[in-house]
Order: C-alpha cells, then structure tokens, then sequence
C-alpha cells in the first residue's frame, strides 16, 4: 500500500495532467489541503516535493507552489533579429519569441534599470575598452505573466547611447523597435553578431529572481553585436530558466570549401 503522501501526489498529478491546474496557476497552500481533509501537514509537504521532484511544479519562497509551463517558449535564433520585425515593425527580440511560440505578450513584461557602470572584464574586453572604462548597464527582467523568464544586461559605451531611450528606466522595450532600432536611428546599424551559451548552476541570488526549482541550471547567453565595420555596439550577458526555452536556430549551412577554389 502507498504511503498517504504518494496516494495525495498521484491523484494531483493526475488533477494537473487533466488541465484541472493551469499552467502557472497556484496549488492550494498546505493548510488549505490539510483543512480539506488530505493529511497532514507533512504528508501535503511530502506531496508537493514528489510534485516538484518530478518536474510538474516549482517552488519557490513567496510564490507557493506553482505549475510548470508545460511547453516552453520558442527561443528563436537568427530570426528573433530580423531587421524587419524591429527596423520597421515594433517586434523586439523577446516579443518574436512570444509569437513564435503562439504566446500572449504585454511589453511591460520587461522592466529595467539603466546605471552608469564600470565595465566587468568581460564588458571591457567585448568592448575593447582599458580596465576600469564606464559603460553603460541596462539590465531587464522579462516575464511571463507573473514567472520571470530570464534576465538580460547589455553594456554600451556611454558616446553611442548618450541621451537616448537606451538609458531610459521606463518598462518596457526602448520605444518603438527597442534597442536595435534606437542605435540604427543613432547611427549604429547592426551588422552581425556573436552568441555563446553554456550551461551552469545559478546563484543564489538568480534563484530567488527567477523563481527557480531546486536543482534547475540556468543558460548563460553571451552576446556580442558589431556593426558592418566592426565597432561593438552592444555586448549583452542572459541568464535564463534552463527549462523555460526551447533554443531554435534556422540557417544555411555553410561551405567554406567553395570559397578555397579558383
């Protein structure tokens, strides 16, 4: 015979798998179960961790304990970066991966805050600037609804984004086009650019912001854009809930062979 807590995470898993929970939705709060007549309060707890062991909810101080998104969002590649979708449409990157992923949208879904900084290695290195140079940081924190998706810093040199919606707190994407349209407008075309992802244990601190299960990873995103002659513009650092994205990416493939002959 199953132990009271097994017999109470079955028949929940079956409420959520029926869709009787929504994704993103809260379970009741211990107590409440407990007063329903479900047991204990321990054996709710050991309910909820066989939930959460099992990758049906997350927990997280605060927040109680909440149903996994089920299908995770779309994290376009290359096209997230259309110039279309931004230079001449409103469709900023984390907005493309929305509607990629058939998913609703509202664009005070990023907040931000914009600080004078001076630049970490990596920012000045990306940059090409000395140690101790200032840059500009304009962290986002993206949601969905209520769950946090991922954060998104990127550092620019104060003479490119001096004066601009760049260094504008308000939430939301910088205007109309976001980023990429307001250094276009300056000047700064993006050109190309250069993206790392790893892997790695989060901090304490990015488990509490990002409301993460215990023993989820996150994904690191180093990005660095340049414009046609090469100047940096833009040298971006993501870190997101390993197992809210699906990371896409569509292209040609290359053949460098080709380019040998003659």
């Amino acid at each position: 015979m199953a132990p009271k807590w097994r017999e109470l995470a079955d028949k929940l898993a079956e409420e959520i798998k029926r869709g009787e929970y929504a994704p993103g939705q809260q379970l009741p709060q211990i107590r409440e179960l407990v007063a329903a007549g479900e047991g204990s309060k321990s054996t709710v707890h050991q309910a909820y961790k066989a939930l959460e062991a099992e990758g049906l909810v997350t927990s997280s101080r605060g927040h109680g304990t909440v149903v996994r998104q089920r299908v995770p969002l779309k994290r376009l590649g290359i096209a997230r970066y259309d110039k279309a979708k931004w230079r001449d449409g409103d469709e900023v990157a984390f907005i493309a991966d929305r509607v990629a992923s058939g998913r609703s949208y509202r664009r005070n879904e990023q907040t931000q805050t914009v600080s004078r900084v001076e630049a970490p290695p990596v920012v000045a290195a990306a940059h090409g600037l000395p140690e101790g140079a200032e840059v500009y940081a304009r962290a986002r924190l993206v949601k969905e609804g209520d769950q946090p998706t991922h954060t998104l810093t990127s550092y620019y040199r104060p003479e490119h984004v001096e004066g601009t919606r760049l260094v504008d707190p308000t939430p939301g994407p910088a205007g109309r086009g976001g980023g990429f349209r307001v250094l276009y407008d300056a000047g700064y075309e993006i050109d190309h650019m250069k993206e790392e992802i790893f892997a790695r244990a989060p901090t304490a601190d990015e488990v509490k912001l990002l409301q993460l299960p215990p023993g989820e990873p996150v994904v690191e995103l180093h990005r660095t854009t340049y414009t046609a002659s090469g100047t940096v513009v833009e040298f971006a650092i993501g870190v997101h809930a390993a197992s809210r994205f699906a990371w896409e990416y569509d292209f040609k493939v290359p053949d460098s062979a080709k380019g040998e002959k003659g």
